[in-house]
C-alpha cells in the first residue's frame, strides 16, 4: 500500500538556536501540495517509509527530526526542548522552504499531538490535518501507559518494565526511569533505555510481533530520555488544553484514524477530539492497535493522503 521508495530531493540543517541544528528534507515534486510529516515518540525520529504515505507526483513532501534525536544535531539533548520549542521550528522550517501553507499536515501518536498544537496556533498554515492514534498530552494519558492501565492488559511484560526498577521505587516507575535515564553510568542508562523502549514496543501491535525491541544505543537513548522529560513535565502542555481547544478548527479538514485495540494511546481521546472537531472525520480501524504501519491502518492514512492529495 505504499507508495514506492524514494531518495530526499534536498536535505540540509537549520539552526534553531539553544544548541540545536535540526535535520530536515523534502522528497516528491517541488511544485506539489506542501505536505509535512511529524514523527512520534517524542524523539522518534523519521525513517524513509515515512515519505512513503505521500504520492510523490502531486506532493512536496517534508519531513524533519525534532530536537534532540534522529539525525538532528544537540548539545544538550533536551535543553530548550518543549512543546512549544517544536511548534516554533515548524514555522521556522515553513519559512526557510518557501512555504505559504502546509496544504496537508500529517501525525502519529506525539506526532498528532505536535500537530494539534501547531495547527490550534497557526491556523492559516494549515490547509488539512491527518491524525493517527491521538494523544493529547493529559496525565490520564500518561498514567494509562507508565502507572496503571496497560499493566492490567500485559501484566507479564509490565513486570519486566518494573524489574529494571529497585523494589523501593516501583511506586512511580516514571519517575525512577528518568532518574535512572539522566543519572549514572553509561551501561546503565542504555540499560534502563531499553527497558523503557521493550515495554511501550511490546505494546505496538494488535498481533504480537516477533523478536524484541531491536535499535542502537544513539536510538533509544533519544527516545527514552525525551520521552520520560516531557511525561515529567506534562507535555508542557496546560492540561486538556488540546480538546479544549479544539473548536478552533472548525471548518480545517481533517481525519483521524484510530486503531480500536490500540493500548498505548486508547481510542478515547480520538473520539473525544473528534466530538470536538466539528466537520472531522473520525476512521476505527476494528482490527489494529497503534503501529502505523499494521495494515488497516497504513490503508486508512494512505486512503486519506491520496484524498486530501486534490
Amino acid at each position: 500500500m505504499l507508495y514506492p521508495t524514494i531518495t530526499p530531493r534536498e536535505t540540509g540543517f537549520l539552526n534553531v538556536g539553544s544548541g540545536h541544528s535540526i535535520y530536515w528534507e523534502t522528497c516528491g515534486d517541488p511544485q506539489g501540495k506542501p505536505a509535512l510529516f511529524l514523527h512520534g515518540g517524542p524523539g522518534g525520529g523519521c525513517f524513509a517509509d515515512h515519505r512513503r504515505l505521500f504520492d510523490p507526483a502531486r506532493y512536496n513532501i517534508v519531513l524533519f527530526d525534532q530536537r534532540g534525536c534522529g539525525r538532528s544535531r544537540f548539545e544538550e539533548r533536551c535543553a530548550a526542548n518543549t512543546t512549544q520549542d517544536l511548534v516554533d521550528d515548524i514555522e521556522r522550517l515553513r519559512i526557510l522552504l518557501g512555504v505559504a501553507q502546509w496544504g496537508l499536515v500529517l501525525g502519529g501518536s506525539w506526532g498528532a499531538t505536535l500537530a494539534l498544537r501547531y495547527a490550534q496556533s497557526h491556523r492559516a498554515q494549515v490547509g488539512a490535518l491527518i491524525l493517527r492514534g491521538v494523544f493529547s498530552g493529559r496525565r490520564s494519558e500518561v498514567d494509562w501507559l507508565y502507572r496503571f492501565g496497560a499493566s492490567q492488559l500485559f501484566p507479564e511484560r509490565w513486570r519486566l518494565f518494573q524489574a529494571a526498577v529497585e523494589p523501593a521505587r516501583r511506586g512511580d516507575l516514571l519517575a525512577a526511569y528518568h532518574d535512572m535515564l539522566w543519572n549514572g553510568a553509561q551501561a546503565d542508562r542504555i540499560a534502563a533505555a531499553r527497558s523503557w523502549c521493550a515495554w511501550e514496543g511490546s505494546l505496538l501491535t494488535m498481533a504480537p510481533r516477533r523478536g524484541g525491541f531491536s535499535s542502537s544505543d544513539q536510538h533509544v537513548l533519544a527516545l527514552a530520555e525525551i520521552e520520560t522529560h516531557y511525561f515529567v513535565n506534562d507535555c508542557f502542555l496546560p492540561e486538556g488544553e488540546l480538546l479544549r481547544q479544539a473548536h478552533v478548527l472548525e471548518g480545517l479538514p481533517g481525519v483521524i484514524v484510530q486503531g480500536r485495540y490500540d493500548v498505548v494511546t486508547p481510542p478515547t481521546t480520538a473520539y473525544e477530539l473528534h466530538c470536538a472537531w466539528p466537520g472531522s472525520k473520525l476512521e476505527i480501524v476494528d482490527d489494529a492497535g497503534h503501529a502505523t504501519m499494521e495494515p488497516g491502518t497504513l490503508r486508512k492514512l494512505i486512503e486519506a493522503s491520496d484524498e486530501f492529495a486534490g
